[in-house]
This record gives C-alpha cells, structure tokens and sequence, in this order.
C-alpha cells in the first residue's frame, strides 16, 4: 500500500467522524469520506446528492431556455447560422472542456476542485500563486454568474408587465436593480432555510425546464402553422447575417458566446463534491451528463426558433418587450401565450439563480476553509442552526453579488459585463488546473473511476485551448471595433482588476501566509507515513494540536507540514 493510500486506511474511522453523526454511517458515505481523507479534509457537510441530483444541479444552473433567451442578442446578430451551428460547435468544445474536468473531478472529488487540483500538479514554484489566482477567479467568476442570472430575471420579470401594457412602459436601471436585489436576497434565504431540500428542489427544477423546452418546441410552430409562416430549412440551415462591424466571420465567432455562458456553469458539479454520494462517479457523470442534455436539446431549440423567428431580425433585437424572446413568443402564439411562457421562462430562471448561489457558497466555503478569503475563520464557520449548511458564505456572496449587481445602475454595457465576467473568469479557473496537469503533474495524474485513457491528454490540450480562444471572445464588444462608452465591452477591465488584483494581493502579502490547501485532519491521530504522504503533496496542517504530558502539565504543540 503506497503512503498516500494509507492516509486513507488510516483516517477513515477518525478524521471524518462517521461515528458521531456528521455523515450517516453507509458503506458508501464512508467510501466518500475515505477519499475526502486522501485530499486532506474530514466531511463536514452532509452527503445528499445521488447522481441525478449532481446532475440536477447543474442542469439546473445552466436553465437551458432561461440562457439561451438572455443571450439570444449574443447569436441573434450572426443570423441563423449563428444561432443553430454556433450552438453546435461550440457545445462540442464545451463537451471536450467537461471530459477534461470529469477525469480531474473523478480522481480528486472535493468542493475546492479547480485550486486545489491547481496546487497538486503545478510545479513547486508556481502551484501557491497559480492556486491563489484559480480561487480568486473561480469565486468572483461565480458571483459574476449570480449577478448574470439574477439580473436576466430580473429583465424577463419586468419583460412580461411590458407585454401586459402592450410596451407602452419601460422599466428604468433603478427599477431593475430594484427587482434583482429583491431576487438575490430571496435566493439568500432559501439557500439557507431550505438546505434539507435542496438536492429534491433539483429534480423539481429539470422536470420544469424540460416541461419549458417541451411547451417552446411545440407552441411556436403551432402558433405558425402555416407553411408560409415559417422559415425554410435553407434559412435555417444557411442564412449568414451580419448586424455588427465586424467581419462575417468574426461574428459567427461572437455568436458561441451564447452556448459558453449557457453552459458555463457545468463546474458545479465540483463544488457539490462533498456533499455528493459516491462522488467519484457521480460528479463525472454529472458533468457529462449535463453538458451532452444541453448540447442535443439547445441545438433543436436553435432550430426552432431559427424555423419561427421574424427573418426581420432588427426587429426582433429592437423589441420593445425588451427581450428577443418575448417577441419571439409574441409573433407566434400572441400577447397572452408570451405573457405564459415567459412567465414559465423566469420561474425557471429563478430556480437557476438559487442553484447558482448554491454552489458558489460551497465554492467559497471550501476556499475560506483553506484560509484564503478575507475573513476566512469567520467565513468558513458551517452553521449549527441550519446544519451543514454554510450560512455565512451564503448571505457573504449574496452580499457581495448585490454590490456588483449596481453596474445595473451606470448602464445596459455595464450590466453585459456581468455576463462577461462569469465566462472569462470561469475558463481562466477551468483551464489553469487542466493545463498544470498536462504540463507539469501529468505522471502525478492517477486516474479515478471515469477515465478517458490515451484520450484524455489530447483532449486536455483541445480544452486548454479552447478556454483560451473563449477568453479572448469574451473581450471582445460585440458591435464592432471603435466602441463608443455606451457600446464598450467592460470584461477586460473587470477582469484584468480581479486577475491582477488577486496576483498582486498574493506577491504583496498573501504569499507570507498562504501555503496551499490545508489539512482539516485530526494531526494527533496521523501517523508518520501519513504526515510523510501529505508532506508529499505540499499541503499544510495548521491549527491543529497535540498534547504531551510533562510532569503533570499539558503542553500545545501546532505543527505544520510544509
């Protein structure tokens, strides 16, 4: 047995506490809290989540129709080519992205996923900066998409009053940021009150959003069941268009931005890590499975709109209704079925934005409990009133996203750029621990029990790539070069201040203090091949004792291995 598979052996009856109720005592909880073990942390969160329901999750977080109606002005512009084999491709580049994740997430399954797979495999001189950079962008990615998500509610929300008084009301920036802080403080307090019932609200939510996807496909080309209604395949298959400045090209390109934030947000999986049952398997599974449902359903989803939209599509993208979709829904099946629809369309994008908040809680929570965050002791604290439930890093991110949610206020380019924000920070996070593997901790790598074999590097290097490609898209403003103040893409300015200033706080005065990922493990009951193997690995034990008695006296030792 090698060293690190005895800090297994060895800790799976103490350091995760099965015993004393923390997580029920099944052959598989204990399996799960075993592997916890090899990582370095005891199981502080309760394992509820069967595979569907990791799957859930995230289907739920990427809310396929909810997403593709807040960015249809995103493939819109491209034309129908854009819409439907933009999806296409792109989803197929996503799908190479999750296979990478899925082997990482199977061998190594822990909320912190990405940072802590980042100091594993990065080399000894870049793992605690690079781990550093991959939580700080990760976390404030993931904010940036509860603020994205929240804020498309809130426009769906107000889209179905201005259909109600026939778009004869415009709600104003202050009203939006009205209604989308309303929304995040809701989401707050279900996050916290309902923890019990979380992981059952997530079959609830892809029941509802394949009841949607169903209720689209076949309103829309009954509202127009006219031949002569509907566009033809040539339009839909082939029909290029081009509503910026920049080349034909280049704004196909710009149209993927659609399916990358539709399906951003498939890493949430990870984060869910702890609190799922065999989660080895499920998390893989569960990242796969919610990638490929997406991929297939979005495709005939971009044919049918594609099939019923206005071929007048600066009509559409002009809609007084505020949002494409409504007048999508509004020329096909009229006032009352829009009102419906879109109706079901923000009660869908709601459940997103509690299963958003969700895993960015655990996110945080996982990277305070390393010591990383501001406030980390405070932070990483898992309540005993709602148990196993991080309250404090839920209402902290939810806090902290209704700061960032007052771009709402300055301007519509603005507020874009908290879409932005979750795909450029997210990638970064994403391709960082993908890219330490394949470079540097490839003969680390051991697989788990999803694995894609002589595949999986050449994949990782497809991955890598593509993040890198999806980054600079996200810079991009989407009407032309020469943007004015109104039309700029904010993204870059955003994002370069949270790279940055995450780099700088470490050079400057993290880099004192933080080593790395910490072990949660009991140190007195680590034997010396134990804390040799963790050694090993870089990881730290700090604030743990252990006591020896001399002449009568106890005396606290802390020790750390560095």
């Amino acid at each position: 047995m090698s060293s690190k598979e005895s800090v297994v052996a060895d800790t799976a009856t103490s350091a995760p506490d099965i015993s004393s109720g923390v997580v029920p005592t099944t052959d598989l909880v204990s399996g799960d809290s075993e592997l916890l073990a090899q990582l370095g942390y005891k199981q502080e969160l309760r394992r509820n989540f069967s595979t569907f329901e990791v799957f859930g999750i995230a289907f739920s977080i990427i809310s396929l129709l909810p997403s593709i109606a807040s960015t249809l002005t995103l493939s819109i512009p491209a034309g129908p080519v854009g819409m439907v084999w933009g999806w296409f491709i792109a989803s197929g580049l996503i799908m190479c992205v999750g296979v990478a994740m899925a082997d990482l997430a199977s061998s190594m399954p822990t909320s912190g996923g990405l940072y802590w797979w980042t100091h594993f495999f990065a080399s000894p001189k870049w793992r605690n900066p690079l781990c550093f950079l991959v939580g700080y962008s990760n976390t404030l990615g993931l904010v940036g998409c509860l603020c994205s998500v929240d804020y498309g509610f809130s426009l769906m929300f107000l889209s179905v009053i201005v259909i109600a008084r026939d778009g004869n009301w415009t709600p104003s920036n202050g009203t939006i940021y009205g209604v989308f802080l309303v929304t995040v403080l809701c989401h707050a307090l279900l996050a916290t009150t309902l923890q019990r019932w979380i992981n059952k609200l997530q079959t609830i939510s892809v029941m509802m959003n394949l009841i949607l996807i169903a209720a689209t496909m076949i309103a829309l080309p009954v509202g127009k069941h006219l031949a002569s209604e509907r566009n033809s395949a040539k339009y839909i298959f082939t029909q290029t268009e081009n509503f910026t400045t920049w080349p034909t090209g280049w704004a196909f390109m710009l149209a993927w931005m659609s399916p990358i934030w539709t399906i951003g947000d498939f890493d949430s999986c990870v984060h869910m890590s702890e609190e799922a049952l065999n989660a080895a398997r499920a998390v893989p599974y569960g990242i796969m499975s919610a990638i490929g449902a997406s991929w297939i359903l979005g495709f005939l989803v971009m044919i049918v709109l594609a099939a019923c939209i206005n071929p007048d599509l600066n009509a559409v993208l002009a809609s007084p209704f505020g949002q494409p979709m409504a007048q999508i829904y509004f020329d096909a099946i009229g006032k009352h079925g829009a009102m419906g629809m879109m109706a079901l369309l923000f009660i869908c994008q709601f459940q997103m934005g509690l299963s958003t908040l969700v895993a960015v809680s655990r996110q945080s929570w996982a990277f305070s409990r390393d010591g990383a965050l501001p406030f980390s002791k405070f932070f990483r604290v898992i309540s005993t009133f709602f148990p196993y439930t991080p309250v404090r890093t839920v209402w902290g991110c939810a806090l902290f996203g209704a700061f960032l949610g007052l771009l709402c206020l300055i301007a519509p380019a603005a507020a874009n750029a908290l879409f932005s924000l979750c795909v450029a920070g997210n990638n970064l996070a994403w391709a960082i621990p993908i890219f330490c593997r394949i470079y540097w901790g490839n003969a680390k790598f051991k697989p788990g029990p999803f694995y894609t074999g002589r595949l999986s590097k050449p994949i990782a290097c497809l991955a890598v790539t593509f993040l890198a490609f999806g980054i600079c898209l996200a810079m991009f403003p989407t009407g032309g070069p020469g943007p004015t103040p109104q039309t700029m893409n904010y993204t870059v300015v955003i994002n370069m201040t949270v790279w940055g200033g995450s780099l700088l706080y470490y050079f400057v005065d993290a880099r004192k203090w933080f080593k790395g990922p910490k072990i949660t493990l009991n140190l007195a009951e680590l034997t010396e091949a134990q804390t040799e193997a963790l050694r090993e690995e870089g990881l730290e034990i700090e604030g743990l004792s252990e006591r020896d008695e001399t002449d009568g006296e106890t005396r606290e030792k802390t020790e750390k291995v560095v």
